[in-house]
């Protein structure tokens, strides 16, 4: 058995673990690996979610447990201290000693600190560790200002966490412009303009000289004679990589820093290799995850003795948001490498900048840089890394060519069979489109987990996506998501085509656009859209499907049904409380408190449901509609009206909210909170939208989800008057109304969204699309003409005659039966439970 010790348990460290006990004689080696941190490998790429509701436990790599069941000793808390290469053993801050046959060095970087006065103070933070983001966190809570030192990649994304945390932000920059080794000058100028209009101030050709304050900081003095007041400063100018170790054991490392390696990442010693932000191949540092996959792919594939591809450097070209502005650069950006002719469109208005770099004789594509919409980037990279022919008229790459046609020689299927699509993990189109044709799948998610394309960043999915269409069209099958087999559009589309024809009944939409009979999946899936265009009662529709809908209640075990009468905010008067205990006690009701702060009702025959509400409608409740897929709480605290920690009237707030959106039909079930401070006793960020009470106005927080697959609600924008509050989720529900898919969640819609929280914040903040009006109108429709469904059956004797168990007799459900429990009653056991 031969032994491997790897020294850092990072994303690179993990990834070389993942690809050793995957590959085929994996079983020959022992592994131990040394992580200095507490806990298993963790996602940096995508640490500023930690600010909007992720924690450590969903940014790891995998589990603990995934090390012990394929047979990994993981170490972590524990420092390497030396490395004797004579020995072959390393020794760590704990006095443990073990011995290696192959060492792997991938101890990543650690954040650049330049050697300023001051540097020292208290309230000056790096961005690089969850310690340093709990720390980060923590400090923040404290002032209301804060500097981010770093106008690149890394400085962005600290800029955007704490922008996320409320704080007013500014970006120092010692360049002349942001992100210089990415971008130009006027693609940097609308990035800086497109953050300005944020309200983030950026500070450019800035030499900070000084950190002043007297043991904390206070503000920052900058070389040009200038200041600016802050009250935090993460550092985020870089990186350095950790080469502390190689050097202490003589291994040879780079003047500028990082731990030479030839292109089999073999260190000095061939028994040491080194991999990730670690390593430096010809004096370059890769500061992205992509190459150090691909380190450890090809230091695996040496130890197995599998073919080896040597490493000759990396492409460097990025697509990612930063600060809700998607940024792209890929290729030669600046067309500095070899000769070339630009071509370049830029539209101020909607903050749009796209160039490309076209070869002298104008047959190959070099390089570009996207500003506000890369939606081409996938494709663009591409042609530059295969060499791909340009179309004969090469603006259209960037304009979209006239016609409405796909450029030619573009798109998915001109790409060569070895082309990258994941750079991540080295995924080719090969791959792909065998997992697809050979393997039989397909949906995303199944492509995602056989060839982990898309697993990484997730910048290859849309791509990942259009492969997969192309391979199922191309093996005659359908790929368009409808929603069965008797209409042949999506959710989407029939909502369009429903408000476009002002269709209101299913069997009128099946005879003209659809065809059969229907099924259990499009009639209650129909129905919901109808109601959510037309806000008419969902009870008058005859094929509908569902039964909780057909009846206006849940049905239980046994056959028996609930009834839950609305109680907004949870405020209830005592008269109301002796009704529905008077309606409990006539129908011999079991009763229960809720979670969302109101009454159930269970155990009514279905003939009694008209009689049960028609006594809760006259002492002024209404439905509460648990049974459909609509608007079901908006739990609340009781906020500043009794609590000595509120600091606002978080009753007040959810009785409005609530009462807004009562009955509002969506693809599955909302459900809101409204908390009075941040100690959060309504949990809103479980909640499809969730308002918490600042002393400046409202945090807004949507797409949460509690249930089998929790999941917290995201800030969406904080500090906003209830106006501004009531107005974004108006935009935000009809928004998600409108585009999701039957039966997803607010959760499981965003995880689909295509540019996710920070698109969703553009429609719905920035309004992007120009649709905010509109979609406020569409609300106050269904606000206006909002009306109680039990009411409605309760006052029409056609509808209230539908309700009995039997359709040619009066006669109650024989088989229905009770047993005592506590004083109250519960259906007897089903035979064979």
């Amino acid at each position: 058995m031969k032994k491997i010790v790897v020294i850092g348990n990072g994303m690179v460290g993990y990834k070389f673990c993942e690809k050793l006990r995957a590959a085929e004689g994996n079983e020959i080696f022992d592994v131990t690996v040394f992580g200095e941190e507490p806990w298993p490998a963790y996602d940096r790429v995508h640490l500023s979610s930690y600010f909007s509701g992720a924690n450590a436990d969903t940014l790891m790599m995998a589990p603990r447990s995934w090390y012990h069941e394929h047979d990994i000793d993981l170490r972590t808390n524990e420092l390497i201290i030396k490395i004797d290469r004579i020995g072959k053993t390393v020794h760590s801050h704990t006095g443990n000693s073990i011995a290696y046959d192959f060492l792997i060095l991938a101890t990543g970087s650690g954040a650049f600190v330049p050697t300023i006065s001051g540097v020292d103070k208290k309230g000056v933070f790096v961005y690089r560790t969850l310690e340093d983001l709990d720390a980060i966190i923590a400090y923040g809570q404290k002032v209301k200002s804060a500097a981010v030192m770093g106008g690149g990649l890394l400085g962005l994304e600290a800029a955007k966490a704490v922008y996320d945390m409320g704080l007013k932000t500014h970006v120092v920059e010692f360049a002349p412009r942001l992100m210089p080794r990415q971008l130009d000058e006027n693609a940097a100028a609308l990035l800086k303009s497109k953050i300005e209009d944020l309200g983030i101030g950026v500070h450019l050709s800035k030499n900070t000289r000084e950190i002043s304050g007297n043991g904390k900081l206070t503000g920052l003095e900058f070389a040009d004679g200038t200041k600016l007041d802050v009250e935090m400063l993460v550092i985020s100018a870089g990186i350095k990589p950790r080469d502390e170790l190689a050097r202490d054991c003589q291994l040879e490392t780079n003047v500028r820093g990082g731990i030479v390696i030839n292109e089999f990442m073999q260190t000095t010693d061939p028994s040491i290799y080194a991999i990730g932000e670690a390593a430096a191949y010809k004096e370059l540092v890769y500061g992205l995850v992509a190459p150090g996959y691909e380190m450890a792919t090809q230091v695996v594939n040496q130890l197995v003795g599998k073919e080896v591809k040597p490493f000759m450097g990396f492409d460097m070209s990025t697509k990612l948001k930063l600060i809700g502005v998607e940024v792209g650069s890929f290729g030669d950006p600046f067309g500095d490498i070899e000769p070339c002719k630009s071509i370049v469109f830029e539209d101020k208005v909607k903050g749009l900048y796209k160039r490309i770099n076209i070869s002298k004789d104008g047959k190959k594509l070099l390089g570009g840089i996207l500003i506000g919409d890369t939606s081409a980037y996938n494709m663009l990279l591409q042609m530059v890394q295969n060499h791909m022919p340009l179309p004969p008229e090469p603006e259209d790459l960037i304009l979209g060519s006239r016609g409405g046609k796909e450029p030619s020689g573009a798109g998915i299927a001109a790409l060569p069979e070895g082309a990258q699509i994941c750079s991540c993990e080295n995924i080719t189109k090969s791959d792909i489109c065998k997992a697809i044709t050979e393997g039989g799948i397909e949906d995303i998610s199944a492509l995602k987990s056989c060839t982990k394309a898309g697993a990484g960043c997730g910048g290859c999915v849309p791509m990942v996506q259009d492969l997969l269409n192309h391979e199922l069209k191309n093996l005659g099958k359908k790929v368009k998501n409808v929603i069965c087999e008797h209409f042949d559009y999506t959710r989407q589309e029939l909502l369009d085509i429903i408000k476009i024809k002002e269709i209101k009944s299913y069997n009128r939409l099946l005879d003209e656009v659809g065809h059969g009979d229907g099924c259990e999946k499009c009639k209650p899936a129909v129905a919901s859209i109808l109601a959510s265009t037309w806000n008419e009662l969902v009870v008058k529709q005859d094929t509908i499907q569902d039964t909780n809908d057909r009846y206006l209640a849940n049905i239980q075990k046994g056959g028996s049904y609930s009834v839950v009468p609305r109680i907004p905010g949870g405020e209830i008067t005592p008269d109301k409380i002796i009704v529905i205990g008077q309606v409990a006690k006539k129908y011999g009701l079991y009763t229960k408190i809720t979670g969302g702060q109101r009454i159930d009702l269970f155990g009514a025959r279905v003939d009694q449901l008209p009689d049960i509400w028609e006594e809760l409608i006259d002492a002024g409740f209404e439905s509460g509609h648990a049974y459909g897929k609509s608007l079901r709480t908006v739990k609340s605290c009781v906020g500043s009206t009794w609590c000595r920690f509120g600091v606002q009237d978080a009753v007040s707030y959810a009785i409005r909210v609530e009462e807004r959106y009562r009955g509002l039909r969506s693809p599955h079930k909302l459900k809101g909170a409204v908390s009075g401070c941040t100690r959060e006793c309504a949990e809103a960020q479980s909640k499809d939208f969730g308002i918490i009470a600042t002393e400046k106005g409202w945090n807004l927080y949507v797409c949460g989800n509690g249930g089998s697959k929790p999941q917290h609600a995201q800030l969406l924008i904080n500090d906003i008057d209830s106006e501004t509050c009531i107005k974004y989720i108006d935009r935000f529900l009809m928004f998600y109304i409108k585009t999701a898919e039957p039966l997803n969640r607010t959760a499981t819609w965003l995880n689909k969204l295509e540019g996710g929280l920070d698109y969703l914040r553009d429609v719905v903040v920035n309004d992007c699309l120009g649709i905010g009006e509109e979609l406020e109108r569409e609300m106050d429709f269904m606000v206006d003409t909002y009306a109680c469904e039990w009411k409605e059956v309760v006052n029409n004797p056609v509808l209230r005659a539908k309700f009995k168990h039997f359709v040619n007799t009066e006669e109650n459900d024989p088989a229905m039966a009770f047993q005592p429990l506590r004083g109250q009653k519960i259906p007897v056991e089903w035979h064979g439970q």
